[in-house]
């Protein structure tokens, strides 16, 4: 079965979109990726995606749900023509959509109690109506729905590709927000643990816009943060926050790693009279030592470290994570047979797929929700079919 996962992290640089080839073996899946590519926002529509979670107005954000399906109906067809295929040989889209709001801590509502709840934009009607193919999308919500963070999501994905026997490994993904899976060696689905660390691409490339004037929305390569060096009492100040020290499960987004968080610590570090350089390389190092400090919360030794997303191309921040986990080694996904950038939209592909098979796909152990759950809603495309295969 070919399926396509779409999905734009918290960084909001672009919509990633995986096609892959899902078919079961036994009693597993065997997976292989077809083809992947990230498409960029607009800068316009990024500016007005990073906006929408502290000012977007109602009207705003219709607009935006509008857009961003719109956006990801167009990079799904250029990667399917990209392949060498038509929309018809692609059975199923998997779409997390652009996560605008994330509100895992309850809040209580007079009447009905206490109300956790996420939103994602990104029309997954318009995304099946553009492209005809059935679309499965809404992952996080049934999750909060029974009781859990609603992320981190992709640790069963982890489980399908990264399990080993002999060995435990630790999978970081350097999104916008860091986050960790712990694959204990020999384990099964209950014993993976995983949660957000803090925030990552979300800091470093927001102390870019700020330090260039918006002329540089990312650090390429790492280029400036190896030119700088680590600030000592910087550091020690960005390790104080709560969220840090809050026990697993959790979970975390731009409501508290946004901008005026980056803009609180992009004034310290002027007062401090710290190039933009320093600052990159002094939260480099923090990045790593906060996934490093996350081991605190598992039983088990890491003996190999996996990382994914965008922040792999990072050297500097690379460079870190070899540093605080040395003599343990630090790989790619890349190095394990899965592109990195693409990791994310195929896991969602993979959800999408056993959503249809009517397969629980949360993991409460990592969430923290009352029970396994079937996670999306389905929108039929011109196929319709039913739930099991």
């Amino acid at each position: 079965m070919k399926c396509l996962g779409l999905m734009s992290g918290t960084s909001a640089d672009g919509v990633d979109c995986a096609l892959v080839d899902i078919s079961p073996v036994q009693a597993r899946l065997r997976i292989k990726l077809l083809a992947s590519q990230t498409i960029a926002y607009p800068p316009k529509l990024r500016e007005q995606v990073l906006l929408a979670s502290t000012k977007g107005t109602v009207s705003e954000l219709c607009h935006l749900n509008a857009a961003i399906g719109e956006m990801f109906a167009k990079t799904a067809l250029l990667t399917i023509k990209r392949a060498g295929l038509l929309p018809e040989d692609i059975l199923l889209i998997g779409s997390h959509g652009q996560t605008v709001y994330h509100q895992p801590t309850p809040i209580r509502e007079p009447g009905i109690g206490p109300i956790r709840s996420t939103l994602q934009i990104g029309d997954p009607v318009i995304v099946a109506e553009r492209t005809g193919i059935t679309t499965v999308a809404n992952f996080r919500t049934r999750d909060i729905a029974a009781g859990g963070e609603g992320a981190p999501l992709t640790p069963y994905v982890h489980h399908l590709l990264f399990q080993e026997k002999r060995q435990s490994r630790l999978v970081v993904n350097l999104g916008g927000i860091g986050n960790v899976t712990y694959l204990l060696a020999h384990g099964d689905l209950n014993d993976v643990r995983a949660f957000d660390t803090g925030p990552c691409n979300m800091l470093l490339d927001g102390l870019v816009l700020k330090g260039t004037s918006k002329k540089h929305s990312f650090d390429r390569s790492g280029r400036l943060a190896r030119k700088g060096k680590s600030h000592g009492p910087l550091l020690k100040t960005l390790l104080t926050h709560s969220y840090l020290a809050k026990r697993p499960p959790k979970s975390t987004g731009r409501e508290e790693f946004g901008d005026s968080y980056i803009s609180k610590i992009f004034r310290q570090a002027r007062v401090k009279r710290l190039s933009l350089e320093d600052m990159l390389a002094t939260s480099c190092e923090f990045v790593a030592t906060t996934i490093v400090d996350s081991c605190q919360w598992f039983k088990g030794n890491v003996d190999e470290v996996i990382c994914g997303g965008g922040g792999v191309k990072n050297l500097a921040l690379m460079d870190a994570l070899g540093k605080v986990f040395y003599p343990r080694p630090v790989r790619t996904m890349d190095q394990h047979g899965i592109a990195s950038e693409a990791f994310e939209a195929l896991a969602f592909a993979v959800m999408a797929y056993e959503t249809l098979q009517g397969n629980a796909t949360n993991v409460p152990s990592v969430t923290g929700a009352r029970h396994p759950v079937v996670q999306g809603m389905v929108v039929p495309g011109k196929k319709i079919f039913s739930i099991r295969l």
